[in-house]
């Protein structure tokens, strides 16, 4: 690290410096020594010497005490606050470095536990929203679509017999509304999620892709998912949501294989398939999602791993401690 002019340690040396000089002239002339004479002249010289090295020492002393700081320093510059961190500075550090070093690592786990809380809160508000609109589909829209239908089903039987197949065309479209209406309001808050668990409603997701794109579909699970916490839980069947619905419209494979394992309360959730693959880097701003479900991950403490090349597949890891 480039050390600034006015630093601490710069500010310490000049002062030394100016200390010394003046201590030089100060004894120079209380030993009455004048540079004149060549024997004092040696004497000043001596002097001069033992004044130098008494600096050259001081600031050795300086540099061991002052290293520490700024090694504190670098490594707080070196810390992402969006992420969680660990900090430690090793053993041999002075004693006020590591009273500093041991508040800075109170502060960051204080950090690290108001980020899991307010991930916790916002995925949480994400969910409940989801669950109203969901609601509100299927309470309010859904049934204006089946009045419309009903209305619909009465008219045709009093339209001339030449209208019927419009009638009847209407009568379809608002049955095919209603159908991707129930189709929506499931995605945004899944039944099988509420009802029976994780594993289940993961199990639920891939069938359903396995009867849209024809591709094998399988899970294998360990663990028991059920003790996980609920907001744990519903970041991993998104995760999953969006890793096979990604997997549906732009990698056509033609395997797909998840894997759930529960260790206590971690849980790691593993989507591979043999479909086409892309470039992560080149890809990571596009339209897979990606960068919501790396967030997803973050707010709730975990992180994502996505590793696919072009015609080799992709393997998305998700892990939540």
């Amino acid at each position: 690290m480039k050390r600034r002019d006015d630093s601490l340690i710069g500010q310490v040396v000049a002062a030394n410096v100016v200390l010394v000089t003046i201590t030089l002239f100060a004894a120079s002339l209380a030993a009455g020594l004048d540079i004149s004479v060549g024997e004092q002249r040696w004497q000043f010289l001596i002097l001069a010497l033992a004044i130098v090295l008494t600096l050259c020492v001081n600031l050795w002393m300086l540099q061991k005490r002052f290293d520490p700081l700024e090694r504190l320093v670098e490594r707080l510059e070196q810390i992402d606050p969006t992420e969680p961190a660990t900090f430690d500075l090793g053993d041999g550090q002075t004693a006020e470095i590591d009273r500093l070093a041991a508040s800075f690592r109170r502060l960051l786990q204080r950090v690290d536990d108001e980020r899991r809380r307010s991930g916790k809160l916002v995925l949480r508000g994400q969910e409940e929203e989801r669950r109203r609109v969901a609601r509100d589909l299927h309470d309010e829209v859904n049934q204006a679509l089946t009045g419309i239908l009903l209305r619909l089903e009465a008219l045709a039987q009093d339209v001339p017999s030449d209208q019927r197949p419009q009638v009847t065309e209407l009568k379809q479209l608002t049955g095919q509304a209603m159908d991707e209406l129930l189709r929506l309001a499931r995605q945004l808050r899944p039944a099988a999620l509420d009802d029976h668990g994780l594993a289940p409603a993961i199990e639920a997701q891939l069938r359903g892709f396995a009867d849209r794109t024809g591709a094998e579909a399988h899970i294998a699970v360990s663990g028991d998912p059920s003790g996980l916490d609920e907001d744990v839980q519903t970041v991993v069947y998104r995760v999953a949501q969006e890793a096979l619905s990604n997997a549906a419209q732009h990698a056509r494979p033609g395997r797909v294989d998840v894997e759930l394992k529960t260790v206590g309360d971690s849980v790691e959730l593993r989507v591979r398939d043999d479909g086409e693959g892309f470039d992560p880097l080149a890809t990571r701003s596009g339209g897979l999602g990606l960068d919501g479900m790396a967030e997803r991950a973050r707010l709730a403490g975990g992180a994502l791993d996505l590793r696919s090349e072009r015609g080799t597949g992709t393997e998305l890891t998700l892990r939540l401690p």
